[in-house]
């Protein structure tokens, strides 16, 4: 059975970029692990969670921004709400899950450190509390702040869905809630910090990019060439803050006492504008470069990458559970030998927990196309069902 969804409609581009940034989100949380210095992160601004967020209102869109023409306002945000619930839900049980994991390594390794470094160390001091706060999203464990961040975006989106019907003032809202952030620091109250690790007032603006590439192409402009060049000087400017001058003391000391300092500074909580423009950056030579319709996308090697893509939500989960044990066995041995079984095994669970994924969605549409009419199937397009990422 082929897993992969590969509809007329279906940009494959999407998937694989969304199956590569849940990997770095693997690699870059694994102390020590030889393949995070190969990760986005080290030769950009940006890292994998813009790649995932812009992704992700790229998703929201196609999903729901037909649901909107077909359905109207009131369905289609209630559908957004769902989903955005569902991911709460998940969240909620992943908190539960990691908060288990970590506790009892903390306890039978004897291995404190752990509680400290993913901020489970409260639980200890206020147990009832933090349960609670959990609830809210008002304490958010590392790691374990993309969901949070992610259900509000989609209630936010929910609640400017009706928008999309005039593109340029949906975009010029976002962006000026985005000018409020960076000129006041607007953000979500966390319990035991000043504000939530991912601003969501900052990032709606990626994921309303994302949405608005989606349901509001622009249509390529004449000075494509320009934007090619400029792109190009930002990823090389990004290279060289990345692996030039932030690595050498002097040289980024030197940097921000200049007029150059807004290169340098590390604002990912507000999604400093360097970082929001070098994603973009990224973004558009990715879609000049490689066509709609690339071979390599459907070869065996994309493949893997492709079917998480497509099931980013539990390979997501996975990957965080996977990679603390991951890191329990770097611990205990950072040879070649335990590097190579860590990130193999991380591949095959992550790819595993795609593929069961895609099985029980298959059955799903099985089962649903032997109940329906024959008129019914004419009506809907090939790949109406809300993407799983």
């Amino acid at each position: 059975m082929n897993l992969i969804r590969r509809s007329a409609a279906r940009d494959l581009r999407v998937d694989f970029f969304r199956g590569l940034a849940l990997w770095w989100i693997y690699t870059d949380h694994i102390p020590g692990n030889v393949l995070s210095d190969f990760s986005l992160r080290n030769f950009a601004v940006c890292d994998a969670t813009e790649v995932f967020v812009l992704l992700a209102g790229y998703g929201a869109g196609l999903s729901y921004g037909m649901g909107l023409i077909r359905n109207g306002y009131i369905s289609t945000a209630a559908d957004v709400l769902k989903r955005a619930w569902t991911l709460y839900i998940v969240h909620i049980f992943l908190f539960v899950l990691f908060t288990a994991q970590v506790t009892y390594s903390a306890t039978a390794l004897n291995r404190l450190n752990y509680l400290e470094e993913t901020r489970l160390d409260v639980l200890g001091d206020d147990p009832y509390r933090s349960m609670l706060e959990a609830l809210l999203l008002r304490f958010q464990p590392s790691l374990l702040n993309i969901l949070p961040l992610y259900v509000v975006l989609l209630m936010f989106f929910a609640a400017t869905i009706w928008l999309l019907r005039w593109p340029r003032v949906l975009f010029g809202l976002s962006f000026a809630v985005y000018l409020v952030v960076r000129f006041t620091s607007l953000n979500l109250d966390a319990w035991d910090q000043d504000g939530w690790f991912f601003d969501p007032m900052a990032w709606q603006f990626l994921f309303v990019i994302g949405v608005l590439l989606a349901c509001a192409p622009m249509r390529p402009p004449k000075w494509s060439r320009l934007l090619d060049d400029g792109a190009v000087f930002i990823i090389v400017l990004g290279i060289v803050v990345t692996l030039v001058i932030e690595p050498h003391p002097r040289r980024l000391e030197w940097v921000t006492r200049s007029v150059l300092r807004p290169l340098v500074i590390e604002d990912k909580t507000g999604l400093y504008p360097f970082r929001l423009v070098s994603i973009l950056a990224f973004t558009w030579l990715c879609a000049r470069l490689i066509p709609f319709n690339a071979g390599w996308l459907r070869s065996r090697l994309a493949a893997p990458l492709v079917l998480a893509g497509q099931n980013s939500l539990p390979v997501f989960c996975s990957g965080i559970v996977i990679g603390f044990i991951a890191r329990l066995g770097l611990e205990y041995d950072d040879r070649m030998f335990m590097q190579v079984g860590i990130n193999l095994g991380g591949v095959v669970g992550m790819v595993g927990v795609g593929a069961l994924a895609a099985w029980y969605r298959s059955k799903g549409r099985t089962k649903a196309s032997r109940t329906e009419s024959p008129h019914a199937s004419a009506l809907l397009p090939a790949d109406a069902q809300p993407d799983s990422g």
